[in-house]
């Protein structure tokens, strides 16, 4: 076959083009694990952004791990300590979320604060498991002894009741971020599913936002409105975080961030920790499910025993049947991250057991490989692989630390003694 040398140069002008992209995938194809993506995956470790744990364990067993050993499975969840090895989780961000709705009777830094206590209570019952972590350092130490670290995230501003005076007591307890809003705006931020009533941040939530900075506690604006997004991002002097969104243009639903927000990240240095709730991740489920935070509400007014709350909702849920979508449509995700804001601001935040549905192959929090081997089929390579599973969440946390120390901060280890006198 004659073929010109224009064609030929041509034709590998094409193929440089296409292999700069990721690798085309079949979306309805299972991912299938390989000995080198199983070997990538534990040469580093997972660093997750959220999980809702320590609520399930208050809602389904009294508080007590003794009603509930996590030890042993425990298929009714999606987290339990062997299918967290499984899943190589090295770090973990247990969130000690209340409803927003404990703000009303005045009880949200109370039940916080039970929730603190629930991690901790977690962390003594199993030793050689977990250790409680307050800084970088302690996750580093608590990986050299093959321990999963576990820090303490408090979703949603209404836990501190308008009070910076609580916002410190909640960091000296270990809380290490915070998100500003959960489903309800607050006095001083606008939440991502409430009607807009600020516009972003009051001076107040601003404040919120500067004493954050100076704790050296993480900025978390999952949740969180675009424009209370766009003003955090312009107050804040510490990278923030996301601990548990997606890609608003890949799946329209006001949980995700958009495209305007990840255009800012590189300037602030920040990660997007990607969500894996079908209804969030799935574009047509995520239409579907855009009015959950109203119905939500609606049904909490109606419904203030919450057995009977929990009871509307499934029939809700019921009538209102979304897809589960699968891995493909996480990665998509976190390749839209990376195309818009680049590979260093986006992470992995997965909402286990927070969550009533999750994709194909990430049904609990063994499944993490399975995301691993995906980046490895699109092409990412083995060291930005490392970034998005923990070095880029790890980097955040370390940035925010710094900023704290140059500001005039207690080192953590003093903050660790006053927290360990607290529960004593």
């Amino acid at each position: 076959m004659n073929i010109s040398r224009r064609t030929t140069i041509g034709v590998f002008s094409f193929l440089l083009v296409i292999a700069s992209f990721p690798f085309c995938v079949d979306a309805t194809e299972p991912v299938v694990m390989t000995a080198r993506g199983r070997r990538i995956h534990f040469s580093s470790f997972v660093l997750d952004g959220h999980n809702d744990l320590p609520w399930a364990i208050r809602s389904q067993a009294a508080s007590s791990f003794d009603n509930l050993d996590i030890s042993l499975p425990q298929p009714a969840l999606h987290t339990d300590i062997p299918r967290l090895r499984m899943g190589n989780v090295g770090a973990q961000f247990w969130s000690v979320y209340v409803p927003a709705n404990t703000a009303d009777d005045g009880t949200a830094f109370l039940k916080t604060l039970e929730q603190i206590e629930l991690v901790r209570t977690m962390v003594d019952k199993y030793p050689e498991t977990f250790s409680l972590a307050l800084s970088t350092a302690d996750i580093r130490r608590s990986r050299r002894n093959s321990r999963i670290a576990s820090l303490i995230g408090v979703e949603g501003g209404h836990a501190i009741e308008d009070s910076i005076g609580k916002l410190r007591r909640l960091y000296s307890l270990g809380a290490r971020y915070m998100t500003l809003t959960h489903s309800a705006n607050l006095s001083w931020a606008d939440s991502a599913t409430d009607a807009d009533e600020h516009q972003g941040l009051t001076p107040f939530g601003e404040a919120v936002v500067r004493e954050m900075n100076q704790l050296g506690m993480l900025v978390d604006l999952s949740h969180v409105s675009e424009a209370t997004m766009a003003d955090a991002l312009d107050v804040t002097r510490a990278p923030v975080i996301f601990s548990h969104s997606s890609a608003r243009s890949i799946a329209p639903h006001p949980r995700n961030v958009p495209d305007s927000i990840l255009r800012k990240l590189p300037a602030n240095g920040g990660v997007v920790m990607v969500n894996f709730y079908s209804g969030f991740i799935h574009p047509a489920s995520a239409r579907g499910r855009s009015a959950m935070f109203d119905v939500m509400r609606d049904f909490r007014s109606q419904y203030p025993v919450e057995s009977d709350y929990r009871a509307a909702m499934t029939r809700w849920r019921a009538s209102n049947p979304i897809l589960p979508g699968n891995v493909h449509d996480v990665v998509d995700h976190i390749d839209h991250i990376v195309r818009v804001a680049g590979i260093d601001h986006v992470g992995i935040g997965s909402d286990y057991d927070g969550v009533s549905m999750l994709p194909i192959q990430l049904e609990d929090v063994s499944t993490y490989p399975v995301i691993t081997q995906e980046l490895l089929n699109r092409g990412y390579s083995r060291r930005d692989i490392h970034r998005i599973l923990c070095e880029n969440a790890l980097r955040v946390f370390a940035q925010a630390e710094a900023f704290s120390a140059r500001h005039g901060a207690r080192p953590a280890e003093e903050e660790s003694r006053d927290s360990e006198q607290c529960f004593q």
